[in-house]
């Protein structure tokens, strides 16, 4: 069950300014329905954590326990790469209004984001995947709903940069002091 809370806390957390939640915001500030926007995002999120719990479970069962310690620091320390790398997006221009197209876009930005790469390390080290998935897919979900809620205003007055670079650091450090447990360094 922890595994549950500490997926959601850290996928809601790490969500903040990520590239679907910014779509999703920017989107629903240009006036597309929220509720359309949540049929489709809602769905894909479940997806996308499901995906990333299946994947650190399956990969961490092949590993003995030195290197699923050292598998799930890699996968913080992605985390922290993505976390910290700028995202320079513009507003969508949005002429099809397709939401299988939106559907696509947001399972792709989601499988590469910080938020799944936690995911899958939660999956990894407590070998308890479905409670990671879950507890990603809400955290996702929760993401999701509070960038319709916001639309642009999330966009343009937070300090998404700055809260990032502190999420980076945050995530960076427990990669790195994991990293080194699995050394036996620490």
């Amino acid at each position: 069950m922890p595994s549950f809370f500490f997926a959601f806390l850290a996928v809601a957390a790490c969500s903040l300014g990520a590239r679907d939640q910014l779509l999703v915001a920017r989107l629903s500030g240009a006036g597309r329905s929220g509720a359309l926007l949540l049929a489709v995002g809602l769905p894909v999120a479940a997806v996308s954590a499901g995906f990333m719990a299946w994947a650190g479970d399956t990969v961490a069962a092949m590993l003995p326990d030195a290197a699923k310690t050292m598998l799930v620091a890699i996968a913080l320390l992605l985390a922290a790469f993505e976390l910290a790398w700028p995202n320079r997006e513009r507003a969508p221009r949005e002429p099809t209004r397709s939401l299988a197209a939106l559907a696509i876009v947001l399972l792709a930005r989601q499988l590469g984001d910080a938020s799944r790469f936690l995911v899958f390390a939660f999956a990894a080290a407590t070998g308890a995947p479905l409670f990671a998935g879950i507890g990603g897919a809400a955290g996702g979900g929760a993401a999701l709903v509070f960038a319709v809620v916001m639309g642009s205003e999330l966009v343009e007055k937070w300090p998404l940069r700055t809260i990032r670079l502190v999420l980076a650091a945050v995530v960076g450090i427990a990669a790195m002091v994991i990293g080194l447990s699995a050394r036996g360094l620490v």
